[in-house]
């Protein structure tokens, strides 16, 4: 039996998060070792946001080439693919109840599939706490990773899977994520079926969304009984500071935002006057659509560190995924390290720019003039192909 070469590789991650820990799962399943180095110190030091629905032709097959598909499927959410689309005045454009044992895109919690992956993974393999300063390219293709604890590494292929700020992908091109025009204001509502049952019921078990005004209150219930809730609005990039809402202050800060939403349905607007405990504003980048760069040996990114993008087509964790699979079956199918990565780049490419291209159109429906009615049309289009 023929060795692959490249199991001999020194391979390095940057980033432990579904995509990182996607490729050193399929690598691993592959006697192809590697080490991922994490900026968080531990699994639980931070929370890990919302619920994410997973694509068959993307995340999915991912998990089945990880040989975790059947475990996703156990602790998926298919009842979790609801979805209720509004505009302020409460009038509901779609009301979609999904099958709850069955269905092409459940959910799960990013917390829980980070789990999922962590448990899959030989943890020897994963360096808590090790945030990375640079990278210097060396004359023979390797890379000297430096971090900020000191430590240093020098490596055969070093894979960004570090996201939108990526500190890699200089190393490559030039693209720096640009603000979307849109920024969002993350609040949530603890254990809502018991503590807000009326939002439970009116939200679903899955997603809403109310659009209106450039602006909107979309709600997404997460597996641990959590309510998400992002108010989002489309402003100048300094609107955060401009706005004079104290973010800081919780209580004020909500009084603050309803006074954007004066005018909408109390229905809607209880999503933020019943939120609990810290707010968060953020602002939603891109890189350009359709990026590439010219190949250089060892090094590669996945991920938002290679496409990032705003949510509105749902594929960010997806692509991530399906990138990690990508390149972890083209580091298995060659000999030479550097043509596998020019393999996975070249395929990457193809399928990632229409996603992309897709994700700023919808972004752009979303916050544009009579936003309920024309989502409802692009969704019934997409339901009758």
């Amino acid at each position: 039996m023929m060795t692959n070469r490249n199991e001999q590789h020194r391979i390095a991650i940057i980033g432990a998060g579904p995509g990182g820990l996607t490729l050193a799962r399929i690598l691993q399943e592959h006697g192809v070792k590697t080490v991922v180095y994490e900026r968080e110190t531990s699994p639980t030091s931070r929370q890990q946001g919302g619920s994410l629905d997973i694509h068959p032709e993307s995340g999915q097959r991912a998990l089945r080439e990880a040989g975790l598909i059947e475990q996703f499927q156990a602790l998926a959410r298919y009842e979790g693919e609801d979805f209720r689309l509004l505009d302020k005045t409460g009038k509901v454009y779609l009301d979609e109840v999904a099958d709850s044992k069955e269905g092409d895109r459940p959910e799960i919690d990013r917390g829980t599939l980070r789990g999922l992956l962590l448990n899959a993974i030989d943890p020897s393999c994963i360096r808590w706490g090790y945030n990375l300063s640079h990278a210097i390219p060396k004359d023979n293709g390797q890379h000297e990773l430096h971090f900020d604890n000191g430590h240093v590494d020098i490596v055969d292929l070093v894979v960004a899977a570090d996201g939108a700020f990526s500190r890699i992908r200089p190393l490559l091109t030039n693209a720096v994520p640009t603000y979307t025009g849109l920024s969002m204001v993350e609040l949530y509502l603890n254990n809502v079926a018991e503590e807000h049952p009326e939002i439970a019921a009116f939200n679903r078990r899955g997603k809403l969304f109310a659009l209106s005004d450039h602006k909107g209150i979309l709600g997404q219930l997460n597996g641990d009984g959590r309510l998400c809730v992002y108010a989002a609005f489309q402003v100048e990039q300094d609107w955060i500071e401009t706005s004079g809402i104290p973010f800081e202050r919780p209580e004020e800060a909500k009084h603050q935002l309803l006074k954007f939403f004066g005018d909408w349905d109390e229905s809607l607007t209880r999503y933020i006057s019943s939120a609990v405990g810290p707010i968060v504003p953020r602002r939603i980048y891109m890189l350009p659509v359709g990026l590439t760069w010219i190949h250089k040996p060892g090094v590669t990114l996945i991920g938002d560190a290679a496409h990032l993008m705003s949510p509105f087509a749902g594929e960010g964790v997806n692509l991530a995924m399906l990138d990690a699979a990508e390149l972890a079956l083209s580091i298995v199918a060659h000999q030479d390290l550097s043509a596998a990565v020019q393999s996975y780049e070249e395929k990457m490419y193809q399928y990632t720019a229409e996603s992309a291209k897709m994700s700023d159109d919808n972004l752009a429906l979303c916050f544009g003039e009579d936003a309920a009615p024309k989502l409802m049309e692009l969704m019934n289009q997409y339901h009758d192909q």
